[in-house]
């Protein structure tokens, strides 16, 4: 009996998955349609998101509650499920009358936004924990009760009709900026990265990350800084990053003599610098762009050279650390050819080629986005058409057909149109044979719509954040004592922005991090002076530095099983690895051309980029106490206040740190020189 029992669970637990599967599909198809036709109005495409985001989450609920063998809790989550779709078909069906009756809304409409503002809560609390949900109720409250409260805190109060309306319809709630950018961009390029990962674009990195820097000191770990780099190009996602590359690279560096939590720590590190690795960067971005009224470009633009200097903070930290525990490189032999590898799949960066043409030409990161899947989807189905018997006539009319296509659907002229012809007629010649791969296409599908699960869960529930803010102007308490205390040093305001952004990290993922502070605090920077987007982007790098600072760091914990290391041992030696990455931010605020703000020269770039690197060695020495051999306690001190005075651009504080930072090198040298051997 129990046999049959167990059976029919199973049997109930496939039904789920292939449904599942199929909502996830139609999910994506979805979203790819209103990308390209844009057929229903922006709320609605919002609210249908919002529909599925939950629907999904609550449906894998279920599922998994029928695998640990329960009933009631599938149950639960099941009629939750069907509660979103229902919640998200009455703001379609009845878009027009919430719009006639807004201000005066029916006891139907607000135990529709009541149940949906619940089943934020509960995906949100199920999917990330209490924290985030714990901080948006209490801003609820605050909302209703804040007259209460004593001066400068307490606003005239609302009552809980009019919170509920501002918070479940409208576009200044749950449906706000974060659900919008999710819905229209953030998908688009978690589906982009989905594709290119199930074509190979993994193997292609980490086959040409093994070839490049395996072989040299501390190999193992400069693979897991180089393949999380190149990884952070196209999916912009640092736990995403950390469950694929890290299966290979931390198993890899734990083989070549680096502790595990360690190699957990470097992988950790290393793959949240995804997040402002352009041109695909996280979430945050997309916000972040749509916020302050910017072209996407300019934020990848600013975050560029940081970006490029965070990874060579986790390279230098890991080949110190190599080098004090004596670890070498694997064999060359053994490893792949970089440039081999390039060869054999150079038609997989075609499409992210597109992509960075597109989006520094100055067209929309939703069309760029979409022409980038487009040529994934073509080069995919191209190695699977070039196996046919009649592949020569019949391929090259299909691309011709295709570009046809292209240009009646983006009203493109004749000259691209032909140039992409050319491109893929070219590319096709040289792909590699392949299975078929259509079943591959589909699961593609799926699988960005899982991933887009927690980011779309965090935008969703962030808005409450926004929602409230807007509602009660709450953020012009904590930027007046921001700009209270920038008074008397914009470095105090800066640090305490800095901590209010760590602190809120060990709760909350960086969106609703940068949402909170970036409405709290960046506006109060603006205010002292420091430019728009370096304000934006102070507030961003440190609230992904706040992934990585315990308890609660997102990165680090989802390590924690492949490293098999405790997460917060993860943590701890994340921060040791990412060290000098918590001054960049700083560096930036006194010298905006390290994010290419103010229109400088080449020259002002080039110095404050010589600038960071040798701030980024100190800090390295002084985390690590190794370079050409161990540093004693006084180099170490050495090496930390000279790193600590390049950070500051004020007279003096240069020459200083320059100075004595070339003068430890020096010494360190000397001190270290080959000796000749004795002579008998």
């Amino acid at each position: 009996m129990h046999e049959g029992v167990g059976q029919a669970a199973e049997d109930e637990r496939g039904v789920a998955s292939r449904l599942l599967f199929l909502i996830a599909v139609a999910f994506s198809l979805f979203q790819l349609y209103t990308a390209a036709f844009t057929p229903f109005s922006s709320l609605v495409t919002r609210a249908v998101h919002v529909g599925f985001l939950l629907t999904l989450t609550f449906g894998f609920l279920a599922r998994d509650g029928l695998a640990k063998g329960k009933r009631l809790v599938p149950l639960l989550f099941l009629a939750c499920a069907l509660l979103a779709a229902g919640v998200a078909a009455y703001q379609w069906v009845f878009e027009h009358e919430l719009m006639l009756r807004s201000g005066e809304p029916t006891s139907l409409d607000l135990w529709i936004g009541i149940t949906l503002m619940v089943l934020v809560f509960l995906a949100t609390q199920r999917m990330m924990g209490w924290a985030l949900p714990l901080i948006c109720g209490v801003l609820v409250l605050y909302a209703v009760y804040g007259r209460w409260l004593p001066e400068p805190l307490n606003h005239r109060g609302y009552p809980w009709e009019q919170v509920i309306e501002h918070l479940s319809f409208g576009t200044e709630g749950i449906y706000g900026i974060p659900i919008y950018v999710s819905s229209s961009y953030i998908f688009l390029f978690i589906l982009f990265g989905a594709f290119l990962e199930r074509a190979g674009m993994l193997k292609l990195f980490t086959d040409f990350a093994l070839g490049l820097v395996g072989h040299t000191q501390g190999g193992p770990a400069k693979v897991a800084v180089v393949a999380s780099a190149l990884m952070g190009t196209i999916n912009g996602s640092g736990v995403a990053n950390v469950v694929t590359t890290g299966q290979f690279t931390i198993r890899l560096m734990k083989q070549f003599g680096y502790r595990a939590e360690f190699a957990g720590g470097v992988e950790a590190t290393a793959s949240m610098g995804g997040q402002i690795m352009p041109p695909v960067m996280g979430a945050v971005a997309f916000i972040m762009a749509e916020t302050i009224g910017v072209e996407y470009v300019e934020v990848a633009r600013a975050a560029l050279i940081p970006a490029i200097l965070y990874f060579v903070t986790a390279f230098w930290v890991v080949h110190l650390e190599a080098g004090r525990l004596g670890l070498t490189g694997m064999p060359k032999e053994s490893l792949p050819n970089p440039w081999r590898a390039v060869r054999e799949r150079w038609h997989l960066v075609l499409p992210l080629a597109v992509l960075v043409y597109l989006l520094f030409s100055g067209y929309t990161p939703l069309f760029a986005g979409l022409v980038g899947l487009l040529l994934t989807v073509v080069l995919i189905l191209g190695a699977s058409l070039s196996e046919a018997a009649l592949r020569g006539a019949i391929r090259t009319l299909f691309w011709i057909v295709l570009g046809l296509i292209c240009a009646a659907f983006f009203r493109w002229g004749i000259a691209p149109v032909l140039v992409l012809i050319a491109v893929l007629v070219l590319a096709c010649a040289f792909l590699p044979k392949s299975r078929p791969i259509l079943p591959d296409l589909v699961a593609a599908l799926a699988e960005g719509a899982r991933q887009a699960l927690p980011v779309g869960i965090a935008c969703a529930q962030v808005g409450v954040i926004i929602g409230v803010m807007t509602l009660t102007g709450a953020a012009s308490s904590f930027a007046n004592a921001v700009l209270a205390v920038g008074q008397h040093s914009l470095f105090l305001s800066l640090l305490l922005t800095m901590l209010v952004c760590l602190v809120l990290g060990m709760g909350i993922p960086t969106i609703p991090n940068y949402i909170i502070t970036s409405s709290l605090a960046a506006p109060a920077l603006l205010h002292l002076g420091v430019p728009l987007i370096v304000s934006h982007m102070f507030v961003f790098y440190f609230g992904i530095m706040a992934d990585l600072t315990p308890p609660v760091a997102l990165a680090c914990f989802a390590a924690a099983p492949i490293a098999g290391a405790s997460g917060l041992a993860i943590s701890l030696q994340a921060i040791r690895v990412a060290v000098a990455g918590f001054i960049i931010p700083f560096m930036a605020v006194y010298a905006p051309a390290l994010m290419l703000q103010g229109d400088p020269g080449w020259l002002e770039v080039a110095y404050v980029v010589f600038k960071a690197l040798l701030a980024i060695w100190l800090w390295g020495c002084t985390a690590i106490g190794h370079w050409l051999g161990p540093l004693s306690w006084f180099e170490r001190l050495w090496a930390f206040v000279a790193a600590a005075l390049l950070v500051a651009a004020v007279p003096l504080t240069d020459e200083l740190g320059l100075a004595a930072g070339l003068a430890l090198l020096g010494w360190h040298f000397w001190r270290h020189r080959p000796r000749p051997a004795p002579t008998a």
